[in-house]
């Protein structure tokens, strides 16, 4: 019996190797007379970065003065991770300038009915209409954004939190009342951000005139004034987050990652290279081969294998074998380059195994995909691995070689 491997993004000749062991020792413990032959494509038919990644910002080395970090970036992206963390700080802080340490933690006197400063800013913000006139300003401000539909959900969430309350409470004077209207208006902002993501259209200096906008319903504050909690937050902000960290992370992911989505992306585009390669291969086979694919080597046999199946006669072939496999998604997504969309297997495509893992988040499953197709069945293993290492732990699976031997018999 012939068995092929075809491998899958990503891999490169010394991983492939590895695989190949792992693979070829499960398959002869179960076929010991069985032939296993390598299909190893990644450095013909795999993606490279042909200019060495002159593309990628982050790789090519930056003047000093284009290095240096942008303190609201820096900023901002904290906010949003955390759109409260700047009233948290600044309850942290509690009220005061700082200049008299007299009266630290001592109750500031007021009398009865009068609000304190903090409680007049809590108050504005309650006061601010949920619903907003077409024509103002800010409602304006936020269908151009398109943040407008977050805008009460905003409000409200930093109106009831926690953090809020508590800056409130520390917002004895009227100088943290100025700090705590800036640092309210970022939050709303800062969640509207949050919620919205990659739905928004908002520049710097729309988001800007936001906080602009809302700290003057909220009482009123300057832009530009450094307060304590933004030192505070701004020293964080730059060990987390400095922009010249996140270039060169970019550039080391880009770098790492160009093999595995470049494979993917080449495939789709010049997959015909590859397909014809491994047609050879299938019909240089002394006798019907099995072929066992993992991951895009499913997708490129499921190929292969449909198109040649429009011609007569079809490729020889005993058993398809996919592992962890993005094929019938991609026939769902009408992507596949041997199958028009919603179109069923051909009369001359051989009999199809699917090994899937839930944890593994690139694996798919075959059968509903073509239904009433005896030839496709769909296995379940459990590789108790979280994704990404279920996508690569199939091969030390004993019931992946134990169903096809199952499939085999």
């Amino acid at each position: 019996m012939r068995f092929v491997f075809v491998h899958g993004t990503g891999v490169r000749r010394e991983r492939f190797d590895e695989l190949f062991r792992q693979v070829e020792a499960g398959l002869l413990m179960r076929f010991p007379e069985a032939e296993v032959e390598p299909c190893y494509w990644g450095t013909e038919f795999g993606a490279t970065l042909h200019a060495g990644g002159a593309s990628v910002p982050g790789l090519r080395p930056l003047a000093a003065a284009d290095v240096e970090d942008d303190p609201e970036t820096a900023e901002w992206l904290l906010l949003l991770t955390d759109p409260l963390c700047e009233l948290r700080v600044l309850a942290e802080l509690g009220g005061g300038s700082g200049e008299d340490d007299e009266d630290d933690g001592a109750e500031v006197f007021r009398l009865p009915g009068l609000r304190s400063a903090g409680e007049a800013v809590r108050d504005c913000l309650g006061e601010l209409p949920r619903d907003l006139d077409p024509g103002d300003e800010l409602a304006v401000l936020l269908r151009e954004t398109g943040l407008a539909d977050g805008y009460r959900y905003a409000l409200d969430t930093v109106a009831d939190s926690d953090e809020f309350h508590d800056a409130v409470l520390a917002a004895e004077d009227d100088a943290t009342a100025a700090e705590l209207v800036r640092l309210t208006g970022r939050a709303v902002v800062a969640v509207l951000l949050s919620e919205a993501r990659d739905t928004t259209l908002c520049t710097g200096d729309e988001r800007d005139k936001l906080v602009d906008v809302l700290g003057d319903r909220l009482g009123g504050i300057g832009r530009g004034v450094l307060t304590r909690t933004a030192g505070v937050l701004f020293k964080l902000a730059q060990r987390l987050t400095p922009q010249s960290v996140l270039d060169g992370k970019r550039g080391e992911v880009t770098s790492d990652k160009a093999s595995e989505i470049g494979d993917i992306l080449r495939y789709q585009a010049r997959g015909e290279h590859l397909r014809a390669h491994l047609e050879k291969v299938i019909g240089r086979s002394p006798e019907p081969p099995v072929l066992i694919g993992h991951s895009l080597g499913g997708i490129a046999l499921v190929d292969t294998l449909a198109l040649a199946a429009r011609r007569q006669p079809p490729l020889p072939v005993r058993l398809l074998v996919t592992v962890g496999s993005q094929a019938p998604f991609l026939h769902e997504l009408g992507a596949l380059a041997g199958l028009e969309p919603g179109a069923a297997l051909p009369s001359g495509f051989p009999p199809w195994l699917n090994i899937y893992d839930r944890r593994d988040l690139l694996s798919y499953l075959a059968e509903p995909v073509f239904p009433d197709d005896a030839r496709v069945t769909d296995h379940e293993v459990r590789s108790r691995q979280p994704f990404p290492l279920s996508h690569s732990a199939y091969w030390r699976l004993q019931p992946v070689f134990e169903r096809i031997a199952q499939a085999l018999r």
